[in-house]
């Protein structure tokens, strides 16, 4: 039986392939976002959302500037606690900043973030502090697993205590999403236990990455979740007057329709964001609310790209003047030969 599930997973791999598969989820999932946005838009007036668009206080986008400058700070932590996380403790924060902030500007506009985001970092690490592909692939990999597990965190908490907020994003029944949210708690638990018993290694061959220990999983949920709830706050202070919401519950869809777009791979989660959005809030006028998202997407994305592309830039003009950091060269003293022989041995047993 388990080998006839090795096999097909074998045929799988090589004549599917789960890329493809996460290719046609993203499509499949932009395609229906696309033709719900179209027919809830279609007889929407652009003057009514630019009067929308001009009842917003500046009170209300003083706070949404803030609320997104503290979650792109928060964000600039993901890369510097995995930096310490992979052995690379020399690399100062400053870098990390950098990094951080740019990678996911970046990635956030032009979709694809594992792939956009780990080509912005590895550009950034290798030229600045020398590191390899593999440790920026290891880095990326850390980064993101801070970022799932807020996510989880955030989801599960929202989902047990108000889960009829993501029924209207998924059009589950409120009991089935409040025991997503518990199994969701339950799982974060179980993981951080795990991690905190022994060691946990995973990975293989010249690819390897030690999972952070208990505490130190406890600092990356919590880093996650002050990120998603400095960017839940942003959009909440956006929201129209009328009629009220109470912040978890918009906390709750506003997560749920982010990893919508997530999944779409659409730059930004563009249509697929903004289609969950409007579908789980009917209680807004939808050139309101409209309104919201573009004023939203104008501070969280837009703002941070176009400087995320100036740093690169002037950072691109310093490194022709500036030669780059070269890797540390191995010990002379040590013998190529006598290593190889070790690892090999160590492997026969």
């Amino acid at each position: 039986m388990l080998q006839a599930l090795k096999n097909l997973s074998n045929w799988f791999e090589k004549y599917i392939g789960w890329h493809r598969v996460g290719l046609a989820v993203g499509v499949t999932v932009f395609a229906i976002a696309a033709y719900v946005l179209y027919r809830i838009l279609r007889n929407i007036k652009i003057e009514d959302v630019g009067t929308a668009l001009s009842n917003v206080t500046w009170t209300q986008l003083a706070l949404a500037g803030f609320f997104v400058a503290l979650a792109y700070l928060t964000l600039t932590f993901y890369d510097y606690f995995a930096l310490k996380t992979i052995g690379r403790d020399e690399v100062p924060y400053h870098i990390a900043a950098i990094g951080g902030f740019t990678s996911y500007s970046i990635g956030h506009n032009v979709g694809f973030t594992a792939f956009s985001g780990g080509a912005v970092r590895y550009r950034i690490y290798s030229a600045s502090s020398g590191l390899s592909a593999i440790e920026v692939a290891k880095l990326c990999f850390i980064a993101g697993l801070t970022f799932w597990l807020g996510n989880i965190a955030v989801l599960g908490i929202g989902m047990t205590i108000h889960p009829e907020a993501a029924s209207m994003v998924d059009q589950l029944p409120p009991a089935v999403n409040r025991a997503i949210g518990i199994a969701a708690l339950t799982g974060l638990a179980v993981y951080t236990f795990w991690v905190s018993v022994k060691p946990r290694v995973i990975g293989r061959a010249n690819w390897s990455v030690t999972l952070p220990a208990g505490k130190l999983t406890l600092l990356q949920i919590a880093i996650g979740i002050v990120d998603l709830t400095c960017c839940a706050l942003a959009m909440y202070v956006l929201m129209p007057a009328k009629p009220d919401i109470d912040f978890i519950s918009l906390g709750v869809i506003f997560v749920s329709s982010t990893l919508l777009g997530f999944a779409s791979h659409s730059p930004g989660g563009l249509g697929v964001f903004d289609a969950a959005m409007l579908i789980a809030l009917p209680q807004y006028a939808p050139e309101e609310l409209l309104a919201s998202l573009l004023l939203f997407r104008l501070f969280y994305f837009i703002t941070p790209f176009v400087i995320s592309l100036i740093i690169i830039a002037i950072r691109e003009l310093v490194l022709d003047i500036k030669p780059p950091v070269e890797k540390m060269p191995a010990p002379k003293d040590v013998n190529a030969s006598k290593v190889v022989a070790k690892i090999t041995e160590s492997v026969k047993k």
